[in-house]
């Protein structure tokens, strides 16, 4: 096979792209990359992004990173890298569905939660409270897709897996009356729903497996809008989200919807879209902030403000790319903090001040 007849491999990719909806993003057409690159002549451009961001550390450390329950000792919890295929799996079958660019859709949900902190949400509010320019986990992702990986260099991202990364966190409450979506692509918009169903619908089967609710306790409403297992509720509300915006398709109308947008948008049905905000809400308020407030997580908490004291006042200590010339400190620290796995800023916290675990970390061996 020539250069030449291997070029063809990648036209023909683009080609099949041509047969997705009017609105959605092509690769062919993207807003390319800061630093331009020659094409692959096996791959569009978002297969390249969707490689590049699978083979970097970041994604394999997610392994070992908090969803909700902290370094569990149970091997069925949610991780951060479950929790990133599941995301993946749930867009992709809704871009499908709404004939737009999965290719897309999936690269932006790998790297959607490369940014991270140990400890999952609460080690993120620690880091904002402790770094005075605040941290924000998306544009954690953003840095280490653009700056920290591949030995500082970055992996030269497209813009639109770049603008997918950085716009998928969602506010508390109904994150559909944002605005946002106007100014994103449609396969963005994709992410931020899915990564809403994947992580809603996991946290409860977590939080049932820890014994802290049964199915009977979740809204009524939207046990009986959604279903009551696992496999109905994501059936229901991806199935919900294709028909509600069944606009952005670009094909003939199918089933009753709400109204049509002149500007086509990923959303969902008034009802299914009421229940599943009830449904977050409930368990902002039985599990995310309970969990709080036990002894694991303030134990977390004094691991990060430990080892962002440490490393701000030693920051020799930390490893390029993180730490080199011209770079803050803070901002050294917070990139390499942010960077570790659960266990592993357990462990160096124990060798920084041993005992401060104070042995609640069941799963985590600190030898």
């Amino acid at each position: 096979m020539t250069n030449g007849d291997e070029f063809l491999i990648r036209k023909r990719l683009e080609a099949l792209e041509a047969n997705l909806s009017p609105h959605a993003s092509r690769s062919a057409q993207s807003r390319g990359r800061e630093q331009p690159e020659d094409p692959s002549p096996l791959r569009t451009e978002f297969q390249r992004d969707r490689d590049r961001i699978i083979h970097t550390n970041a994604f394999r450390r997610l392994k070992h990173k908090t969803q909700v329950f902290i370094a569990p000792a149970g091997d069925h919890y949610v991780t951060r890298l479950t929790h990133t295929l599941e995301v993946a799996q749930i867009g992709r079958t809704i871009a499908r569905a709404l004939n737009l660019n999965e290719d897309l859709v999936e690269a932006m949900s790998y790297g959607h939660d490369l940014g991270h902190t140990p400890f999952g949400h609460l080690g993120e509010e620690t880091l904002d409270g402790l770094y005075p320019p605040g941290f924000v986990h998306a544009d954690q992702s953003l840095r280490i897709v653009e700056q920290l990986e591949k030995e500082g260099e970055g992996l030269n991202l497209t813009w639109e897996v770049r603008q997918g990364i950085l716009s998928h966190s969602k506010p508390r409450g109904d994150f559909l009356d944002s605005g946002l979506e106007e100014s994103i692509t449609l396969e963005a918009q994709v992410l931020r729903l899915a990564d809403s169903v994947a992580y809603l619908n996991h946290d409860i089967a977590d939080a049932i497996r820890a014994g802290l609710l049964k199915v009977s306790d979740l809204p009524e409403r939207a046990n009986q809008q959604l279903g009551t297992t696992h496999a109905a509720r994501i059936d229901a509300l991806v199935t919900d989200i294709v028909t509600a915006s069944w606009p952005a398709s670009g094909l003939p109308r199918i089933g009753p919807i709400e109204t049509v947008p002149t500007t086509p948008a990923i959303t969902m049905s008034r009802a299914a879209r009421e229940a599943m905000i009830e449904l977050r809400e409930y368990m902002f308020q039985r599990i995310y902030l309970p969990l709080g407030e036990t002894e694991q997580s303030a134990v977390a908490r004094e691991v990060v403000e430990l080892l962002y004291g440490h490393f701000t006042e030693n920051p020799e200590e930390i490893p390029p790319p993180y730490f080199g010339a011209g770079e803050a400190p803070d901002r050294a620290a917070v990139d390499f903090i942010a960077g570790m796995t659960d266990h592993y800023a357990i462990r160096f916290a124990e060798r920084l001040k041993p005992g401060i675990t104070r042995g609640v970390f069941y799963g985590v061996s600190l030898g």
